[in-house]
């Protein structure tokens, strides 16, 4: 419920800190920029379908803040940084928005920071988990409202970081997997992590990393575990 106030009241802040002449305007305009299609719609779609049923419930089905009507402009990043990077620039310049949610892919959403920081408007990550987007990339224009790579790292290094535990990490060589292997192994104490395998993020063939891992992993004695960060079309569970 948090977080589908967050939003809200995240775009009356902005107009409160707006200038005079979007002030005078009876819109709060707000871009969502995701993964409307490309590797990643699943989650773009949940995140649509979340941020609409958000708003109404925070709105009490008006669609409206202090007397001005939220009105929504849906553009589709496809999971490409560069496209995401000139979509949040049309949406504060051309479109006029007043705060911008998005995007999906944390690799889109690092092209973004900076465009945030030029226009000086509001960006709230949604649901790009990578660390740096709030750590050494971020600016004060950036907001998040869900997890980051870290707290995912931590929960599950909890659960596996044993003594006699080898680990191996097999993950999407992007922003998205390799902030999160960095958070897992700086999470990892008392098990040893011997191999970190990385595949391209459109990676649906996993024989030659699969054998890799194993290995890695042949004759080390205890338990052993291939921890996985995968995101999208391809499944390494198959």
């Amino acid at each position: 419920m948090i977080r589908r106030h967050l939003i809200a009241a995240a775009a009356l802040a902005t107009v409160a800190a707006s200038g005079a002449a979007f002030a005078q305007s009876n819109e709060i305009r707000i871009a969502h920029i995701y993964s409307k299609t490309g590797p990643l719609e699943a989650y773009g779609k949940q995140t649509a379908v979340g941020l609409q049923m958000g708003l109404e419930y925070a709105t009490g089905g008006t669609m409206m803040v202090n007397g001005k009507k939220i009105v929504l402009i849906e553009k589709d990043d496809q999971g490409k940084p560069d496209l995401g990077k000139s979509l949040l620039a049309a949406a504060y310049s051309d479109d006029k928005a007043a705060l911008a949610i998005g995007p999906t892919s944390s690799g889109v959403a690092l092209a973004m920071l900076p465009v945030a920081e030029e226009y000086k408007k509001v960006l709230i990550v949604e649901p790009a988990v990578a660390d740096s987007i709030t750590g050494d990339k971020w600016n004060k224009y950036i907001f998040r409202t869900g997890r980051n790579s870290s707290q995912d790292a931590i929960s599950n290094a909890v659960a596996v970081d044993k003594a006699g535990v080898t680990l191996a990490t097999l993950a999407q060589d992007n922003a998205f997997g390799r902030d999160g292997v960095k958070a897992f192994a700086g999470a990892i104490k008392k098990a040893k992590l011997v191999h970190e395998e990385y595949l391209p993020p459109a990676t649906t063939d996993f024989t030659a990393g699969a054998q890799r891992l194993i290995d890695k992993l042949k004759g080390v004695p205890g338990r052993k575990i291939i921890w996985i960060v995968w995101a999208g079309a391809g499944n390494p569970f198959k």
